[in-house]
């Protein structure tokens, strides 16, 4: 779980287009959400620690390359992996996976899921 603000804003378009297209979210003095992110992963179960990949190493893994650079930060303006992309969830998440994907060894990441609010949710599977 972490807690960010951003302005969902193409800087192609008009300010009207951006409001019509993004309403609330496009408000030019940001707005936050509590976002949960589920991680998913596959792999072989290792026979002598019954683990595909230890949860613990997860978390530290999600909270080091993910979760560090963007709690209770902007993503238009604070966090490096999101410079010049417009922070809609499908982006947000496709950023994310490029954070985790190379690093979860000896497993495979095969989903996320970032809610960023309780009815409103995207899953990322890497296509």
């Amino acid at each position: 779980m972490f807690n960010a603000a951003h302005r969902v804003h193409n800087p192609a378009l008009s300010d009207d287009e951006n409001i019509a297209l993004f309403g609330k979210c496009n408000n030019p003095n940001w707005h936050g959400h509590n976002y949960t992110l589920d991680v998913s992963v596959k792999g072989t179960i290792d026979a002598r620690t019954g683990y595909v990949l230890d949860l613990g190493a997860l978390k530290a893994l999600v909270e080091e390359r993910a979760v560090n650079k963007i709690d209770h930060k902007n993503f238009n303006l604070d966090v490096d992996f999101m410079r010049g992309v417009n922070p809609t969830s499908e982006n947000i998440i496709v950023a994310i996976w490029k954070q985790l994907e190379p690093a979860i060894q000896p497993a495979k990441l095969v989903r996320l899921v970032l809610w960023e609010t309780a009815n409103n949710y995207v899953e990322y599977t890497g296509d």
